[in-house]
C-alpha cells in the first residue's frame, strides 16, 4: 500500500504541472485577446459606434452564438464616395474627367465646338456644375469611352499620380478615411468579404481599389458603360462604348448587388440617401444585419454636411435610421483621426 501511495506522488506532481501549464496558457491567451481587441479600430473612439460594430462582428463570428453566420455568408458592402474617401467639393471621378479632357483636348479638334468641353478648358466650374447630371454624364463619356481597358487604366493612374485636391492640395488617395481602412482590415480578419458598391464608375474604381483598400477588382460593384470585345491594332481588347449600362445608385444598388455579388449582404455602410436602398435591402433579410451611416459632422478636420448638400445629401437616412435601428457614426465624435496623414 505504501508503495502504491508513493508512486502516486510523482503522478500528482505531473498532473499538477500540466494543469498549471494549461491555466498559464489560458491566461496568456486571454491577455493576448485583450491586447488584440485594444489594437483593433484604434482610430475609433470608445463609444456606441465602435461597440456596436465590434459586438455585431463578435456575435456573428462566434460558433457558440445564436447569431453565428457561416464565413461564406459574411458579406459587408461599402459605398465609396463619402464613405471610404472624401467627396467634396465634387465627386473625385469628375476631377479625373476634367484632368483627362484637359490633357487630351489638343488631340481632339472636334471638341472645339462643344460648350461643355470649353467650360472645362476654361476652369469654369459654375457652368460645369450647372450642366446637371446630363452634363456630368457627358463628360464621363468623353473621358471613359473609346479606349481599351489598359489605356483607360493608364489614364486613371496618371491622374492618381499627378492630380491634387483643389482645396486640401492632397493626393486624392491620401483622402481616404483611416478609421474605414481599419474597419475593412478588422472585418476581413474575422472572415468577412468586403465589397465596394458605389455610384462611381466600376472601371475607375477597379484601377486602384485593391492597392488602396485591399479590395480586389472582382469585389467592386459600380456604375458602368457598355463595352465590346474588339480587335484593335492586331490585338483583341475590351473597348468602352459611350452607352450607359448600369447606374449603380439608389435603387440601382440592390440590383448591382444582386447581379454582381449574388447574395444579400449582412452589413452595409453608406453616407447619403443614395445609399438608403442598399442599407434597406441589407437589413430586410433574415437573420442578424447591420446598417451604418457615416455622418459628416467635422468641419474642422474634413467637411460638415447632410440634408442641405447637393453632394452626399443625407436627409431621409437621418430621419429613418433610429426607426430602422441603423447606426449613425458621428465623424467628429467617433473618429480620433480622419485621414491617414493627419
Amino acid at each position: 500500500m505504501k508503495k502504491i501511495k508513493f508512486s502516486l506522488l510523482p503522478l500528482a506532481v505531473i498532473l499538477f504541472s500540466i494543469f498549471s501549464c494549461q491555466n498559464s496558457g489560458i491566461e496568456s491567451n486571454d491577455s493576448s485577446s485583450e491586447e488584440i481587441l485594444k489594437n483593433e479600430l484604434i482610430s475609433w473612439n470608445d463609444g456606441v459606434a465602435k461597440n456596436t460594430i465590434q459586438e455585431f462582428v463578435q456575435k456573428t463570428t462566434n460558433p457558440q452564438s445564436p447569431d453565428f453566420i457561416p464565413e461564406g455568408d459574411r458579406i459587408a458592402v461599402f459605398d465609396n464616395d463619402g464613405t471610404l474617401w472624401a467627396e467634396k467639393p465634387y465627386y473625385f471621378q469628375l476631377d479625373y474627367a476634367l484632368f483627362f479632357i484637359k490633357k487630351e483636348a489638343s488631340k481632339h479638334p472636334e471638341w472645339n465646338e462643344n460648350e461643355l468641353i470649353q467650360a472645362v478648358l476654361a476652369d469654369d466650374m459654375k457652368t460645369i456644375m450647372a450642366s446637371g447630371e446630363h452634363g456630368l454624364i457627358e463628360l464621363v463619356m468623353y473621358s471613359h469611352s473609346g479606349m481599351s481597358e489598359d489605356e483607360f487604366s493608364s489614364h486613371v493612374r496618371e491622374w492618381l499620380n499627378e492630380a491634387k485636391h483643389p482645396q486640401t492640395g492632397m493626393k486624392f488617395t491620401d483622402m481616404v478615411y483611416q478609421p474605414m481602412l481599419e474597419l475593412l482590415d478588422y472585418l476581413r480578419s474575422h472572415g468577412y468579404k468586403t465589397f465596394i458598391v458605389s455610384g462611381g464608375g466600376i472601371d475607375f474604381l477597379r484601377v486602384w481599389a485593391e492597392e488602396v483598400y485591399g479590395i480586389p477588382p472582382y469585389q467592386v460593384v459600380g456604375s458602368s458603360i457598355k463595352a465590346a470585345y474588339q480587335e484593335v491594332n492586331g490585338k483583341n481588347v475590351i473597348v468602352k462604348i459611350p452607352e450607359l449600362n448600369l447606374i449603380n445608385d439608389k435603387a440601382g444598388k440592390p440590383v448591382g448587388i444582386h447581379q454582381y455579388i449574388g447574395k444579400r449582404p449582412i452589413m452595409a455602410f453608406g453616407n447619403s440617401d443614395g445609399d438608403f436602398q442598399m442599407l434597406e435591402y441589407t437589413t430586410s433579410g433574415k437573420g442578424p444585419s447591420l446598417g451604418v451611416y457615416i455622418h459628416h459632422t467635422d468641419a474642422e478636420r474634413e467637411f460638415a454636411y447632410d440634408s442641405l448638400s447637393s453632394i452626399g445629401n443625407l436627409k431621409r437616412g437621418l430621419i429613418e435610421a433610429p426607426i430602422r435601428n441603423w447606426l449613425v457614426v458621428d465623424m467628429a465624435r467617433d473618429w480620433s483621426l480622419i485621414y491617414p496623414t493627419n
